[in-house]
């Protein structure tokens, strides 16, 4: 009964957390993430809607899942591929593929100044013979179609909620911040390209983020930065991640025999997304299970739906491919015999 009670208190609590944000009333993001963390521990105890979900589970649709997953680090390399063949230094994706999964794990477990997964990409393309310059622009500018892409599956998702009555000022804030961080990575890297190897400000100085972008960024040639079809194809490769991952959480949730629509999938993914990118907890463990939990219930999908859906859809996007991710980091350290670094 106790556990009843406390399911219940849970789901309000995370519904009006939820309501209150978007209508600018003052809770601040971290509560989302205490609010679905107190209705899974309320749950223990009466998990009955909730396993009942997983116990349903379609093993075909969730294969369908592991396939969509599949197919954004081929994106990802995509985004490579083009810049190295534009260059003359063409690479299968079998080479280019292992580096995706690598890039995953260097960026959430093994951040250098937040470079860890870039610097894990220039390092391992120039193993593969790829001038070290070419593998630099390769970096920059599928980094730039990611944030780019980004950006528009923001403003997307934006748009989709105020077509549905959910978005307000808060939100619309909210989005023009992340747009402003979103833009400011490229910008950066961009500004420090043109301004060559001049020393640095006292101030930009102490940034050892700036000082990593400083040493890799002016080896890029300038010729494929400013190659705006090389660009394109980086923003349509990266972009298409983004669906790929609303459309694994769509299968997810056809995998537990609920029927929730593209598009709400789609804005559950992008919120999720920026709410773990912004927040401060490595791997945005609770971030984003909260976030995307808490838009989808507020767009009308059961809290027990939401959050199998979400859990599943972690599964494929974040702890399946650690294990290859960290096995592959591994096999590199051991070989170089010492750590990643940008020198």
């Amino acid at each position: 009964m106790a556990f009843a009670v406390g399911e219940r208190a849970s789901l309000v609590l995370v519904r009006w957390i939820w309501h209150a944000m978007l209508r600018n009333t003052g809770p601040v993001l971290g509560m989302a993430a205490i609010a679905v963390v107190i209705g899974a521990v309320a749950r223990i105890g009466d998990l009955a809607a909730f396993a009942a979900l997983l116990r349903r589970a379609r093993p075909g649709w969730l294969m369908v899942a592991a396939v969509l997953q599949a197919a954004t680090y081929l994106c990802v390399a995509s985004g490579w591929k083009f810049v190295l063949a534009a260059a003359g230094s063409p690479r299968s994706f079998r080479r280019l593929y292992p580096i995706a999964i690598g890039k995953l794990f260097a960026d959430q477990v093994v951040p250098v100044a937040g470079m860890g997964g870039n610097l894990f990409v220039v390092e391992r393309l120039t193993a593969l013979a790829v001038d070290r310059g070419v593998a630099v622009a390769a970096l920059l500018i599928s980094m730039t179609g990611f944030y780019a892409a980004y950006s528009a599956c923001a403003l997307g998702m934006l748009t989709l909620l105020w077509s549905k009555g959910i978005a307000s000022l808060w939100m619309t804030g909210f989005v023009l911040v992340f747009q402003v961080v979103a833009l400011a990575i490229p910008g950066l890297a961009i500004w420090i390209r043109q301004r060559g190897q001049r020393p640095l400000s006292p101030v930009l100085s102490r940034f050892a983020v700036v000082r990593n972008l400083l040493l890799i960024v002016a080896e890029a040639p300038k010729s494929l930065l400013v190659n705006r079809a090389l660009i394109g194809r980086a923003v349509a490769a990266n972009g298409l991640v983004f669906f790929l991952d609303a459309a694994s959480l769509l299968v997810c949730f056809r995998a537990l025999g609920q029927d929730v629509s593209f598009s709400v999938t789609f804005v559950a993914v992008v919120v999720a997304s920026m709410i773990a990118t912004l927040g401060p907890i490595p791997l945005g463990l609770g971030t984003f299970e909260a976030g995307a939990t808490g838009m989808l219930s507020l767009m009308g999908v059961s809290v027990e739906a939401a959050l199998a859906a979400t859990l599943l859809l972690r599964v494929f996007t974040l702890w399946l491919p650690l294990l290859p991710g960290y096995l592959l980091i591994r096999r590199v350290l051991r070989t170089k015999g010492e750590p990643l670094s940008p020198a």
